[in-house]
C-alpha cells in the first residue's frame, strides 16, 4: 500500500495545544525576499507541491518560524510592546547570517526545505520564547517545545478524499536537479497569524532588525 502525505491541519488541530482555524496566534518568523523565494524554492518544485491533497504555500506567505506564541488576542498592548522591545534590544547585538535551504523532503503532512546551520536560528527561537515567557509569566506553551530547526514548508498536506503520494514525489524528486539556496536573515518579523485549513496566512505586527540599532518598525 503506498504512503500517503496526511493532513497537517488536522494535526495541528489535535495536538496537546491546539491551533483551531481563524484564530490569530503571534509567531516569529524569518522570512526572506518574496522574489527569491519564488525564483530559487517554489518555481523549480511547482510540480512537485501541485498535486492533489497539497495545499502549495505561495512565495509571499513562505516562512521559516522561529517561535509559534499565544492567541494574540490573550496578549495586553503593553505585553506586546515590551515583547517587541525587548527582542530588538537583543536583536540589536546579532549578526545578519546566512541560511542554505536544501532541496525538499517528503514528510508525513508536509514538503520541507531543511536549512542550516541551525543554531544562529535556534539562537533567536531561544531569544524569542525567553522574551516571551518572561513577560507574560509563562502563560503560554512554548512550540516547539524542543528540538527546534530551521525549515521552511512549500505545501502542506489537507484534507479530503485525495491523498498525496509520497513515493511518487521522492521518485520525482530523484529524477530533478536542484541545489542547496542560500538566503539571508536580515531582521525577524512579528505577525499575527492563522489558518483556514488550507492556507497560512497573517497580519504583520512589527519588523525587528538584526544588528543594527535598537529601533523596530511597527507593521504597517
Amino acid at each position: 500500500m503506498a504512503a500517503h502525505i496526511g493532513d497537517f491541519y488536522a494535526r495541528v488541530e489535535s495536538r496537546r495545544h491546539a491551533w483551531p482555524a481563524g484564530r490569530d496566534d503571534l509567531h516569529w518568523h524569518l522570512l526572506h525576499d518574496a522574489a527569491l523565494v519564488e525564483e530559487h524554492l517554489v518555481a523549480p518544485y511547482r510540480e512537485l507541491s501541485h498535486r492533489p491533497g497539497l495545499a502549495p504555500v505561495p512565495a509571499p506567505w513562505i516562512h521559516t518560524t522561529v517561535m509559534h506564541g499565544g492567541p494574540v488576542d490573550q496578549y495586553t498592548n503593553a505585553e506586546l510592546t515590551t515583547i517587541v522591545d525587548r527582542v530588538g534590544e537583543a536583536c540589536a547585538a546579532i549578526e545578519p547570517f546566512d541560511l542554505i535551504y536544501d532541496r525538499p523532503s517528503v514528510g508525513t503532512v508536509a514538503v520541507e526545505c531543511p536549512a542550516r546551520p541551525g543554531a544562529p536560528a535556534r539562537r533567536l527561537w531561544e531569544l524569542t520564547t525567553a522574551v516571551d515567557a518572561g513577560v507574560t509569566g509563562g502563560r503560554f506553551p512554548k512550540i516547539p517545545a524542543g528540538a527546534y530547526y530551521p525549515h521552511v514548508s512549500l505545501a502542506y498536506g489537507v484534507g479530503g478524499l485525495e491523498r498525496a503520494d509520497r513515493r511518487a514525489m521522492k521518485a520525482w524528486l530523484s529524477d530533478h536537479p536542484g541545489g542547496p539556496v542560500v538566503l539571508r536573515a536580515t531582521h525577524l518579523s512579528l505577525v499575527a497569524q492563522r489558518h483556514d485549513r488550507r492556507h497560512i496566512t497573517w497580519s504583520p505586527i512589527a519588523v525587528v532588525p538584526l544588528a543594527q540599532a535598537a529601533t523596530v518598525t511597527a507593521a504597517a
